[in-house]
């Protein structure tokens, strides 16, 4: 067992036997934990009376609706492991059980292209998520499902690697300008280039037309649980589900915050729209390539000619290439949402997408990584209502991140501003009528984290308001740190003054309303988290 975990399990209170920890140590193997789990069985099945006694009611305004915001919280990213079983089937059925007495709605799981479409085109095998699904309606929960045609590993958080069908990466071995690419030609391989989102660069067929197929033959194999299970269909766009260009890639050491990225229009694709769009505005020399002095992916502002206070980016030029770069991105987003709209109409289930939360540099006149990200956001021009109005086109929530952050805690030099960032963007969204949902950047356990989601959560800002809260909010991630026992008691208030719409009170309080929920879960959070250590 790690250290971190002994000393973890050594300082836990053991004088309160509903809250003595289990570790991996206790359960040597699947079949101890199991019955572990079998030993819990009886008192599990009568604290489900406690449960229910003590659930959270859904709190509603006056006209019926929902004023509260549903918590959901995101699945291990390799819960599916590459061979398409389920991973850790017993810690998941224990973690949901423990979810949902929690008053938890539901969880996000990652349908990944790379497993499901592993052997070949059209060949898809749902066989292991259609368990998943099963244990989660078993639960009683909801499924907020991400179509997830990214890869997995390179990003912040990954700790799994899961690549793009092993056929796709043939095919990028073949044409490798199917990718996006620097200045300097490496390719990443992360996510297909918008460029050839129409080109049949794929066995004849098209990146979008792939993704179509994959997302309607999803709707076909689960059609029984969409609406009912499975709610939401978040869209993946880009690198980490993302609407974004991969201009800030963690893998080899490439990037670190807070670099200002770099931007990713050199495959041939791109510079061939580039190069239209240049002779088309009649200045053909502005379409050989990205600007030449926006610098290097670890780069600050200030040590670029074009990032920089009076640099390029306000020139005509840089206007230009600008427009041109995030006007790219949004017609990718446009596509790929309007054939999710077109797919699942008709099933009762909301369509969503992912907008990142790129705070650092905030502060300045250009707001660089914003703009190699494909974000046309600077101190003279909102990038963020054209992004959502387009979601507005479909009918898509726009799902933001780093809710959880605090201006004050972040470090100065960076010019970070995450509550700036979500004013802004729940601003283009109240100004473009789209709903908006959100997801904490980094997993933290800590109430003032969970306080400033609560607040944030409800979309009050001085000088406008959201008609509604969030339509949900989705907690990064389920592991075994959230069951162990400080974590596991915040988490559960949390739930609960989301739902009731309310800030954190003291734990006081707070324990006179759920103390009897913490102790009904106690025994089934220790066997999910020994579970998961396995």
């Amino acid at each position: 067992m790690p250290v971190a975990q002994q000393r973890w399990a050594s300082s836990t209170l053991q004088n309160d036997e509903s809250w003595i920890v289990y570790t991996s140590d206790d359960f040597p193997e699947d079949n101890s934990a199991t019955e572990r789990l079998e030993r819990l069985g009886s008192s599990a099945q009568l604290d489900t009376a406690s449960w229910t006694e003590h659930s959270v009611p859904s709190s509603r305004d006056s006209g019926g609706r929902s004023a509260g915001v549903p918590v959901f919280i995101m699945l291990p990213l390799d819960s599916i492991t590459m061979s398409n079983t389920i991973s850790r089937p017993r810690a998941f059925r224990a973690s949901l059980t423990a979810l949902k007495s929690a008053g938890v709605e539901g969880v996000m799981m990652d349908v990944w292209w790379g497993i499901v479409e592993r052997e070949g085109p059209g060949r898809y095998d749902w066989s292991a998520y259609k368990e998943l699904v099963s244990l989660v309606k078993e639960a009683g929960l909801k499924v907020q499902a991400v179509m997830s045609f990214h890869q997995c590993g390179g990003n912040v958080g990954d700790h799994c690697m899961i690549p793009l069908p092993p056929w796709v990466h043939e095919a990028i071995d073949k044409n490798n300008d199917v990718v996006y690419t620097d200045r300097a030609g490496r390719r990443n391989r992360e996510y297909l280039s918008l460029g050839c989102d129409n080109l049949p660069v794929l066995q004849g067929r098209t990146p979008i037309q792939a993704y179509s197929d994959f997302m309607r033959s999803f709707r076909d194999a689960f059609s029984e649980d969409l609406g009912s299970v499975i709610t939401e269909i978040q869209v993946g766009m880009g690198p980490a589900g993302e609407l974004r260009y991969p201009s800030y890639p963690e893998g080899n050491g490439m990037w670190q915050f807070p670099g200002i990225g770099e931007f990713q229009c050199y495959d041939k694709y791109m510079l061939s729209s580039l190069r239209a769009a240049a002779e088309a505005n009649g200045k053909p020399n502005w379409g050989l390539g990205g600007p030449h002095d926006s610098g290097y992916y670890k780069q600050w502002p200030q040590e670029t000619g074009f990032f920089h206070e009076f640099g390029n980016w306000n020139s005509q030029y840089g206007h230009f290439f600008l427009q041109w770069y995030s006007e790219m991105l949004i017609q990718h987003g446009d596509r790929v949402l309007s054939s999710a709209s077109s797919i699942f109409r008709g099933t009762n289930t909301s369509i969503s997408g992912k907008v990142a939360g790129i705070h650092w540099h905030y502060g300045t006149k250009s707001h660089p990584p914003e703009l190699t990200a494909g974000y046309y956001n600077t101190i003279f021009r909102d990038g963020y209502i054209p992004l959502a109005r387009m979601f507005a086109r479909h009918g898509a929530v726009l799902n933001f991140t780093c809710i959880e952050m605090k201006d004050a805690e972040q470090p100065w030099y960076a010019l970070c501003s995450p509550e700036g960032l979500l004013r802004q963007v729940a601003h283009a969204a109240h100004v473009a009528g789209t709903r908006v949902s959100g997801e904490n950047a980094l997993p933290r356990f800590d109430e003032g984290a969970f306080n400033q989601i609560v607040w944030k959560s409800r979309l009050q800002f001085d000088g406008f308001s959201h008609e509604a809260p969030m339509s949900s909010f989705t907690f990064l991630r389920m592991n075994e740190c959230l069951f162990r026992p400080d974590n596991w008691r915040n988490f559960v208030m949390f739930v609960r003054h989301m739902r009731e719409g309310r800030t954190f009170a003291p734990w006081d309080e707070r324990h006179r309303h759920s103390h009897a929920q913490l102790h009904a879960t106690g025994s089934l959070t220790q066997a999910a988290a020994a579970l998961m250590l396995q």
